[in-house]
């Protein structure tokens, strides 16, 4: 974006799950307010290659810039979906696509934001979790995941996230945590960020959950301080189907899921639309964590 212009935003929406015939249509009324808008999308995108695909080829035709950061359902490889490929080599196939569609990935050069609130550096980070945000009495990973075998509240990724070549998908989260931290260590200092992530990047966010239980599968401990230690003017997230605006250590946190039909049907707002992370929109109220 020329640094002359002076409209557009940056915007954000996550968790489409644009196999549901109502969230698809969603996302084909999804339009920018200005030709010059970024959209961010947060992960979730679609449980199938091709429902991705199709989503963000539709988005990059009429957004200035779309930037993707991957959320766990595209990272499943489910029965049925023709793409068989499974952890890092579907991870590689979509980033492939997506550079086809010209959407910008993790993979990328992170772009900088010159429209109004900018300049910013947009930095779409793929993470995963490493089962560290544990309920309380249970001090290990596998003693949590024991219990929420028997509890029966396992998150489906248990069964369609493969970490191949990884053994676990703990360790393939480290490597992602390692090479995402000495990557945005060598930004430019001057620039403030938005990170985007699916998962939450702190563990507040899922004090909320009807299973605190699930929370091992929504993040890592690792990353508890990058809102800080990385100058976050913004940090953008999905996954948890809670969409809010909330606030750590003075930064702002926007939780931007569309979710599941059943579960936006009952709210009283319109489902669907972006949410404004720059220009910061006025009166946003902030909400103690």
């Amino acid at each position: 974006m020329p640094a002359e212009d002076a409209d557009g935003s940056l915007v954000a929406i996550s968790d489409l799950h644009v196999g549901y015939a109502e969230n698809r249509a969603l996302v084909e009324a999804l339009r920018p307010a200005s030709p010059r808008d970024w959209l961010i999308v947060a992960g979730d995108v679609g449980d199938t290659a091709a429902d991705v695909e199709w989503a963000l080829g539709l988005l990059a035709g009429r957004f200035d810039t779309v930037v993707w950061a991957p959320g766990n359902h595209e990272l499943w490889t489910p029965q049925g979906d023709p793409v068989t490929l499974r952890g890092v080599a579907r991870y590689q196939h979509l980033v492939r696509r997506c550079r086809e569609l010209g959407v910008l990935t993790p993979e990328d050069p992170y772009p900088v934001w010159r429209g109004p609130g900018g300049p910013v550096l947009v930095a779409p980070l793929f993470l995963l979790y490493d089962y560290s945000w544990r309920p309380a009495g249970f001090d290990t990973r596998e003693a949590a995941l024991a219990e929420a075998y028997r509890t029966g509240i396992v998150c489906t990724d248990e069964f369609l996230l493969h970490p191949d070549p990884y053994p676990s998908r703990h360790e393939w989260c480290a490597a992602r945590v390692a090479e995402t931290a000495r990557r945005l260590a060598e930004r430019d200092p001057a620039l403030p960020t938005v990170l985007v992530n699916h998962w939450p990047l702190v563990r507040e966010p899922t004090r909320v959950l009807r299973y605190p239980i699930f929370a091992q599968w929504c993040g890592t401990e690792a990353t508890a301080d990058w809102h800080r230690r990385f100058d976050a003017a913004a940090v953008v997230y999905g996954h948890l189907h809670i969409p809010r605006t909330t606030w750590h250590d003075g930064v702002r946190f926007e939780e931007v899921s569309v979710g599941y039909p059943r579960e936006w049907r009952p709210r009283g707002v319109p489902p669907g639309r972006v949410r404004q992370i720059l220009p910061a929109p006025d009166g946003v109220p902030p909400t103690a964590w």
